[in-house]
């Protein structure tokens, strides 16, 4: 056939392509429409081969006057697809977080290249006008979509089988579920409790920020035993009802919700919602007869109100504010930790962690009343808590050899813990040392995002001596607000942290200490030329 060599080139291409678009599409937890929205949004078709793939059609069309071998084209179709490949990055290997070949991922890749595979026969069979390969190359995302859509039957049943499994063993083993929520604050609070918890007896956790249904089901698949007597699990909302449905994998016994606030706002669009998401926790830990500790802010949205109007006896509120059943009177960051001193039912405790961020004093504070509802005494958890662990990547304070100090705040991306990072600049600089940010800045705010930036910028005026604006377009708003603020203080640009961290290791001298405030993943930072 005239065009098999084009096909011969065409597969190869397809191949590597889908998996760049996969890398993305995993990132995007497989949400379809999220991640069709990606690429309009950033335009993420192919230009590259297209444009040379158009070359050659308009060389095609002006050849017509000429006799030309009809293979011609056809194989310098194939050679530009193969040459595509060949430079082609490969996500498995070169990526800040590598595309994982799970089952899922795999299945999904398969039948995305069978189905680009057609797209390649029918581009072969339309004839050996160049125009085909064209089109063809542009619906290679689509490929990937589609075979999405055709295996929702088929992972939907894997899924339900995975999440009957974990139920069964939870409840065959019945521990003490704790499940934590909240716009921010979660990932640390189940942390710090799970700390506490395991000074009393064997305790799970869920890793990291594990916190959605098939997360969690492997954990307990894989990782819960019989000794264990507690298990805290982080649970994430992404809508309505995203917290009842890990309710149900998981039934509570004790909810905590840490906080209301603009992360993941881009999903909810107003904080009413959120705070609707979240008490859902509260709903299922109260009808599994158990407790609900949350932080006493949230009672400024309708549904926590209507919530502690139902259900007051089940309820402990930690907070600053009058009437809080555990309440927070001082918190102070110090160079080897941060302090809070509360007041819980009657009596004064000093509770300190060494942990940063006046943030997590508040944390640390409903640990604490958390850990003393399921009956541990309040001086054992007083004395368990001065030994926590500093949490991986969230104001984790690390002093290097050189004399500088970095504090590794990546895995946060909200404007409550991006304020308190800003402040601890101040507390950490040795004399005479700069402050350095180096952000992305933050993500899933929607229509907040502008406005919460210029914020974070006019605050970090007053806490940094030098802006390190990685992700330049992401971050405008942050740094204009930066620049009005404070004009004469320096603002480095850089497209990604590669480079950004090219620059550090040219320009840091011992008495700095540096913030690196939020990581994004490729999808974000950088999206991929193509």
């Amino acid at each position: 056939m005239i065009t098999a060599a084009a096909l011969v080139g065409f597969a190869p291409f397809a191949a590597r392509r889908l998996l760049t678009y996969l890398h993305l599409f995993q990132q995007e937890e497989y949400d379809t429409g999220r991640f069709a929205r990606w690429i309009v949004a950033n335009h993420a078709w192919d230009r590259r081969l297209s444009l040379a793939l158009f070359a050659l059609f308009a060389a095609e069309l002006i050849a017509t006057r000429w006799t030309v071998p009809a293979w011609l084209f056809p194989a310098l179709a194939g050679a530009a697809c193969l040459g595509a490949a060949a430079v082609e990055r490969d996500p498995r290997r070169r990526a800040k977080k590598p595309l994982a070949m799970t089952a899922r991922a795999r299945r999904i890749y398969a039948v995305a290249l069978a189905l680009a595979v057609l797209l390649g026969i029918a581009a072969a069979l339309a004839g050996p006008l160049i125009i085909g390969w064209l089109v063809a190359v542009q619906l290679v995302p689509l490929a990937l979509l589609a075979a999405n859509l055709l295996l929702a039957p088929l992972e939907a049943r894997v899924q339900q089988r995975y999440w009957q499994d974990a139920h069964d063993k939870l409840r065959r083993l019945a521990p003490t579920v704790i499940a934590v929520t909240g716009s921010y604050g979660k990932t640390s609070v189940k942390h710090i409790l799970g700390h506490v918890l395991e000074t009393a007896a064997p305790t799970l956790i869920t890793p990291g920020s594990v916190n959605t249904a098939m997360g969690i089901a492997r954990i307990i698949r894989e990782r819960l035993q019989p000794h264990h007597r507690y298990f805290v699990v982080e649970m994430g909302a992404y809508g309505i009802g995203s917290i009842a449905r890990l309710c149900g994998l998981t039934p509570p016994t004790l909810g905590i919700v840490t906080a209301i606030g603009k992360a993941h706002y881009e999903r909810f669009k107003s904080l009413e919602a959120v705070a609707q998401a979240k008490f859902e926790l509260a709903e299922a830990a109260c009808g599994n007869g158990g407790t609900v500790v949350v932080a006493a802010d949230t009672l400024a949205f309708a549904a926590p109100r209507n919530f502690i109007a139902r259900h007051a006896a089940a309820v402990v509120t930690v907070g600053a504010e009058a009437g809080a059943d555990l309440a927070i009177e001082a918190l102070t960051q110090e160079a080897d930790g941060v302090r809070a001193s509360v007041r819980w039912r009657g009596r004064e405790y000093e509770l300190r962690a060494p942990l940063y961020g006046l943030h997590q004093g508040r944390n640390i504070a409903l640990a604490f009343a958390a850990a003393a509802s399921l009956g541990l005494a309040p001086d054992d958890i007083v004395a368990a808590l001065q030994s926590t662990p500093q949490i991986a990547h969230r104001l984790e304070v690390k002093h290097q050899p050189d004399g500088t100090v970095l504090i590794d705040d990546a895995y946060n991306s909200n404007p409550v813990g991006f304020a308190s990072a800003l402040a601890l600049l101040d507390t950490l600089r040795p004399n005479d040392g700069r402050r350095i940010l180096v952000t992305p800045g933050m993500v899933e705010l929607g229509s907040a995002h502008d406005a919460e930036h210029a914020a974070i910028g006019r605050l970090a005026a007053a806490h940094a001596d030098i802006l390190v604006a990685v992700a330049p377009r992401r971050v405008a708003p942050l740094a204009a607000a930066f620049a009005a603020a404070a004009p004469a203080r320096e603002i480095v640009s850089c497209a990604g942290f590669a480079e950004a961290r090219a620059w550090l290791d040219r320009n840091l001298t011992p008495r700095d200490v540096v913030l690196i405030e939020n990581d994004l993943p490729d999808l974000l930072e950088q999206p991929p030329r193509l």
